[in-house]
């Protein structure tokens, strides 16, 4: 189901960031990619310090009253009414879809969550941005995570980006739709079964006979790193905002020895 918004504004001068809490302690390097190729289109980028988790693990496990204290404190920390970028599929999903829900008397948070974008959604219906490819041929499959499959409808537009250039060739790895285990929780709460449903997903992704696979949720991204290394397994993912900004940089000029 198609869940994304249905009307895109033009493009604004600035923007929000909201980076997520695993990209900020784990991978900052991909946060920082993403302002570089925001930057590059013209955007000025505001990173409030205040932000922290979306909320979305107390949300799961039932704890209502705590995520609607951390969904007013995020509010607060994006007071101006610029678009808010975000780099995770399903923190956006809980920022869109679940706020209104754990608040739904506010007008604020409705005010808010219009304004929530995951990145690539960003980059293809507001940005209509425009990608050259400088890279060398490869075989790349995408993994998109299930909440933002699901709730944020980003399937698409991670596809379109990669279809951009030229030299990347998309490989559709099978039961692509299919969860990769992980969930936040529920891979504590359950596993067995979040184990074995990681082998599927490795195994499907090994046979693919890829170079690399690219997501945008560094929540799936851990967990299926995680188990390549575990297994001893060369294939790695890279964040989606990393990957378009290498693959669109300009080639060095070569070195004049005359």
């Amino acid at each position: 189901m198609q869940t994304a918004i249905k009307h895109y504004p033009s493009k604004p001068k600035k923007v929000y960031l909201y980076a997520t809490c695993l990209v900020d302690n784990f991978a900052p390097q991909s946060g920082l990619d993403a302002i570089a190729l925001l930057e590059r289109e013209g955007i000025e980028i505001i990173y409030p310090q205040g932000q922290t988790c979306c909320g979305q693990p107390a949300y799961n496990s039932g704890y209502a009253e705590q995520a609607q204290q951390v969904a007013i404190h995020q509010i607060a920390q994006f007071p101006q009414p610029w678009p808010i970028v975000v780099l995770s599929g399903s923190c956006g999903g809980m920022l869109r879809k679940h706020y209104p829900t754990l608040l739904p008397d506010s007008p604020e948070v409705a005010a808010f969550s219009e304004r929530i974008y995951e990145f690539s959604e960003f980059l293809v219906h507001v940005l209509k941005i425009k990608l050259e490819d400088n890279g060398h041929p490869e075989r790349v499959a995408l993994h998109t995570s299930c909440a933002g499959r699901r709730e944020m409808g980003i399937r698409e537009p991670g596809v379109q980006l990669l279809h951009q250039l030229n030299n990347v060739m998309l490989v559709e790895q099978a039961y692509e739709s299919e969860c990769c285990g992980f969930g936040g929780s529920f891979s504590v709460k359950h596993a067995d079964i979040s184990s074995a449903m990681l082998e599927d997903k490795t195994r499907h992704l090994r046979e693919a006979d890829i170079d690399l696979y690219v997501s945008a949720d560094w929540g799936c991204m851990l967990n299926l790193n995680g188990a390549f290394e575990h297994q001893q397994q060369t294939l790695r993912g890279i964040h989606l905002a990393s990957y378009l900004l290498q693959r669109t940089q300009a080639e060095p000029e070569p070195i004049d020895n005359a």
